[in-house]
């Protein structure tokens, strides 16, 4: 038993933790990051009264996925519980993982021919709309049911992504999912194909089956997959923490992380939907993650002014959070995401911490530069949680 497990205590408090993926940025219009450029009255007013800080995801310059950086902020170490990225993306798209199972993500991409070689032009094939994904995906599941005695089952994800599960009829062995990803994470690569036997022979079929299935179509013409990934052992957030929680998110990886971690897991639509649905579940949860997706969105498209606004839509709406009273409010983001860099980085994340029991005082707004001036410093995001228990009032003093 750890620090943590041997000093919860239950009370009646609400903790609300609020992640605007990708939330950090770096300068982008006359030195200015993407939360400097946004008008945010709200969450510069609550800044005042807060405790701030910047948080590191896994390591000092170590760029975090969405499922390392996620771990962290809920307290569990991204280092020792490595997740792949495919097992969030099917527990969030409501498949069931059997201890059989490989579980992978996939993106619908464009590519074409040159030289007898398959270029990738476009790792998302444009984003398609999810619409045409449940179509494409249909197409898939009726054309690949299975690959020798491996059972295919795909389930379209949101825009672009789906989940594949590849059921094998018996466990594998340890380091069975221990593939490269096909995605060469840059357009104009080739596809990396895995080299082997075994997992790595049924994907190379698989991925040759879906390009002639997908060969007329105009834009999503072929698959990369990511995150090979078992079925991990993990212990429950309540057993760790003492916490009843849940999650609200739209995208289904994001539901998939807090699966894994036995949160319960409520999908919303819209941002609208997921405050409606908060504010139902208010009494019957004491920790509630709350995730927003475009932030990262726009990031990793380039698309600075896009951030913003999805900055000043959240800061638009923060009296309704506020209007419920949380005894400890955090905001802040799973990485960072700048512009500038289409792509996740190793740069400190923004931190606010809201609840009676802070200094503030110490920053004037919202912002990663004001964030260096709080009293909460640069801390791993593993310790996230013990902060928020702290100021929940859940944890007792340790020692005599």
């Amino acid at each position: 038993m750890d620090l943590i497990e041997s000093l919860k205590i239950k009370n009646n408090t609400k903790l609300l933790l609020i992640v605007l993926d990708g939330l950090g940025g770096l300068p982008v219009d006359n030195g200015r990051t993407e939360l400097e450029l946004a008008h945010t009255p709200n969450l510069d007013k609550l800044a005042k009264v807060s405790a701030l800080g910047m948080h590191i995801p896994v390591d000092y310059g170590i760029t975090p996925g969405s499922g390392p950086g996620h771990l962290g902020i809920f307290g569990y170490d991204p280092i020792k519980y490595q997740i792949g990225r495919g097992i969030l993306e099917a527990l969030g798209l409501g498949l069931e993982v059997k201890d059989t199972d490989i579980a992978v993500r996939g993106n619908y991409a464009t590519v074409e021919e040159s030289n007898g070689r398959i270029i990738v032009k476009d790792r998302r094939a444009g984003r398609i709309s999810t619409e045409e994904n449940i179509r494409l995906t249909q197409k898939l599941s009726s054309a690949i049911k299975s690959i020798g005695d491996v059972q295919v089952i795909l389930s379209p994800g949101m825009e672009h992504r789906f989940a594949m599960i590849l059921r094998f009829p018996e466990p594998l062995p340890e380091g069975s999912d221990d593939l490269p990803d096909t995605d060469p994470q840059k357009e104009g690569l080739e596809p990396i194909l895995p080299q082997g036997e075994g997992v790595a022979k049924v994907v190379r079929e698989f991925l040759s089956k879906a390009r002639e299935v997908l060969k007329d179509e105009p834009r999503a013409n072929y698959v990369l997959l990511r995150g090979f990934s078992k079925k991990p052992k993990i212990e429950s957030f309540e057993e760790r923490f003492g916490l009843r929680a849940c999650a609200i998110a739209v995208y289904p990886m994001y539901r998939g992380l807090a699966s894994l971690v036995g949160m319960e897991v409520y999908k919303a639509e819209s941002l609208k939907d997921q405050i409606n649905l908060l504010k139902d579940l208010w009494e019957e949860y004491d920790y509630f993650f709350f995730h927003i997706k475009k932030t990262d969105s726009y990031g990793e498209d380039g698309n600075w002014k896009g951030k913003v606004q999805v900055i000043e839509e959240f800061d638009s709406l923060l009296p309704e959070f506020l209007s419920l009273k949380p005894h400890v409010l955090v905001i802040t983001g799973d990485h960072s995401t700048p512009s500038v860099l289409r792509g996740h980085s190793w740069h400190p994340v923004p931190v606010l911490l809201h609840s009676p029991y802070v200094l503030g005082g110490t920053s004037q707004r919202f912002t990663e530069r004001e964030c260096l001036k709080g009293e909460l410093g640069i801390f791993p995001a593993k310790k996230l949680i013990n902060l928020m228990l702290a100021h929940a009032l859940r944890l007792s003093k340790f020692g005599a």
